[in-house]
């Protein structure tokens, strides 16, 4: 969030009584009480808190490029083949994941773990915080409540990243002893009282949160209320103990519908003109962005705050050099063409792949995958090169994902040795998700007739954003729907537009799993893409198993043997043996 702060907090620790009364010399890099509790140190400890989640980085991000893409069948991992971070390697062919993620030749490192670490770190910065500020008057400080309402919610986002990956996770609060935190388990709640925790610290900060900040980056009511509706609809579709949707519960999706409403109604959110501007640096925060990540450079910080979630990103082009990771797949891109009414081919779309000479796509193919022979972020003096910009281009193809970069010339670009990224803010909820949201309520609520209309406004918006696009390179044809016949028919279309809508975002493996499909989307997926990419051979999804990471081995030892593993993995997975 609010990374381009100037006020840093590294080093700051707090003691009480540390000082040595011998020679009666008070500790350096040390706060007494009254300096902790001032309104200056007190808001420095909610900077820390912000400060975390632009603390990510490609082997831990808060953009689900890996987690959400590669999972999903939308992006090949890309790089110097599989060897290239083997753990995500792993995760495009879903059986050699592993609680031990240290077993991975020849990474050395647990980037399960790594992420679980990440995640804890900033719910104890932000369990500190609201620990530290809630012992202080609000004569003292006056901004107490909302202060609190902001850590709630930055508790709320790393709590909610943990639940999609891990399902059991154990549930720390600020008013914990160590005693306490020693002796949870992640499975002293249930995965619905889960669920209800993460939306107690999204409803505190709605509740209590103006409706606009004077500080971009600092989260709002209408943020809250988004989180919150995310998160009810992520906890009404019920899963069993082997993942499985059981059932759907009608009153959250009431409430996600209800929540929506008010952001809308809220007035300060619309869809930009252009789909293109959501990912140009000189369009952010624009008012499409519910939510986003602050990033930086030139900041006083030793590597800027930059996106670096997305530094493997860059093509291998003269313009970059490195690294060619993220790379689209042939399925994703082929589910852009569009049949002669500008409708999505939900059934013959991957039998051939796109042909930009014969076939007519959605425009937003060209905003969201630099291809061979088009111009890269609209400029038609860089065109794409074909192999020459990828790594490995007859292990993953040449597709360059898009929507992450920006021009070689951009003045927010900043290169740290080989690796290149972008001050630009990562966007994490824009308008149009929260709108594909109410419209999944109401399709489930078999109010079909009423997500129509918000389907048809983003195809809308999607068939207008071609006046950045050049001339002579694609055909676009995208049209709305007149009716749904069904609510499966409304439910395909709302399923298809997300993907399209939010293509490479981090959304789509959250998105099956939510749904209770990915079995078979996924087997489907790689039926055909394992004659297309032969590193897939073998590749296999299991359910009630592949839905969730494992608990990281390390988590389970440091525990005692408290935390108790998902379903199908084991501390020496016979797979393990086979790398």
């Amino acid at each position: 969030m609010q990374n381009k702060y100037k006020v840093m907090l590294s080093g700051f620790i707090l003691s009480l009584s540390a000082c040595d009364t011998s020679l009666d010399v008070s500790p350096k890099a040390a706060l007494s009480e009254e300096q902790v509790t001032s309104e200056e140190n007190l808001d420095r400890l909610v900077t820390a808190a912000y400060s975390y989640l632009g603390n990510d980085h490609y082997t831990a991000p808060h953009e689900f490029w890996a987690t959400g893409n590669l999972r999903a069948g939308d992006a090949h991992k890309g790089g110097n083949g599989p060897s290239d971070i083997f753990a995500y390697h792993a995760l495009s062919v879903y059986e050699p994941l592993v609680s031990d993620g240290e077993s991975f030749p020849p990474d050395m490192i647990d980037l399960n773990n790594k992420m679980w670490v990440r995640n804890y770190t900033g719910i104890s910065r932000a369990n500190t915080a609201i620990r530290t500020i809630s012992a202080v008057d609000e004569e003292v400080y006056p901004l107490k409540q909302a202060r609190i309402a902001e850590l709630r919610f930055i508790r709320g986002f790393f709590y909610s990243n943990l639940k999609v990956h891990y399902k059991h996770i154990p549930y720390v609060t600020e008013e914990m002893t160590n005693e306490e935190v020693i002796g949870l388990s992640n499975r002293d709640l249930s995965d619905q009282q889960l669920w209800d925790r993460i939306a107690e610290d999204f409803q505190f900060a709605a509740d209590n949160l103006p409706e606009q900040q004077s500080q971009i980056g600092r989260v709002n009511r209408y943020a809250a209320m988004a989180y919150l509706a995310k998160t009810r609809l992520s906890q009404a579709y019920v899963q069993d103990d082997e993942h499985r949707v059981v059932e759907i519960r009608t009153e959250l999706l009431e409430e996600v519908v209800d929540l929506v409403e008010q952001i809308e109604e809220s007035g300060q959110y619309a869809l930009v003109e252009d789909f293109a501007e959501n990912f140009l640096y000189e369009h952010e925060n624009n008012e499409e962005v519910v939510f986003q990540i602050m990033r930086s450079r030139d900041d006083g910080s030793p590597d800027g705050r930059a996106a670096w979630p997305w530094a493997l990103s860059p093509p291998q082009s003269p313009e970059f050099g490195c690294c060619g990771f993220h790379v689209p797949t042939d399925n994703f891109v082929n589910a852009f063409k569009t049949d002669g009414d500008g409708l999505p081919m939900f059934d013959s779309f991957n039998a051939t792949n796109y042909d930009p000479a014969q076939d007519a796509v959605d425009p937003r193919l060209d905003h969201t995958v630099s291809m061979e022979g088009k111009p890269f972020k609209y400029d038609e003096d860089l065109i794409h090169q074909g192999n020459s910009w990828a790594r490995t281009p007859g292990t993953y193809g040449n597709f360059v994902s898009m929507k992450e970069l920006q021009h070689p010339d951009c003045d927010c670009l900043l290169q740290n040795g080989p690796f290149i990224v972008f001050s630009k803010n990562s966007v994490l909820v824009r308008y149009a998700d929260v709108l594909l949201w109410k419209a999944e309520a109401l399709i489930e609520l078999e109010r079909q007739d009423d997500a129509l209309p918000i389907i048809n406004r983003i195809r809308e918006r999607a068939a207008g954003s071609t006046g950045r696009l050049a001339d002579g390179y694609s055909t676009y044809n995208v049209g709305t729907y007149d009716s749904f016949a069904n609510q499966e028919q409304a439910r395909e279309a709302l399923r298809w537009e997300r993907r399209l809508e939010l293509g490479l975002e981090g959304h789509r493996f959250f998105d099956l799993i939510r749904w209770g499909v990915a079995k078979d989307w996924i087997d489907d997926y790689l039926e055909v893409e394992q004659t297309r990419r032969s590193y897939l051979s073998g590749a296999n999804f299991q359910a009630g198993k592949h839905e969730y990471m494992p608990i990281p081995q390390q988590q389970i030892n440091l525990s005692g043997g408290l935390y108790v593993q998902n379903p199908g993995y084991v501390p020496s997975d016979p797979d393990a043996e086979e790398l």
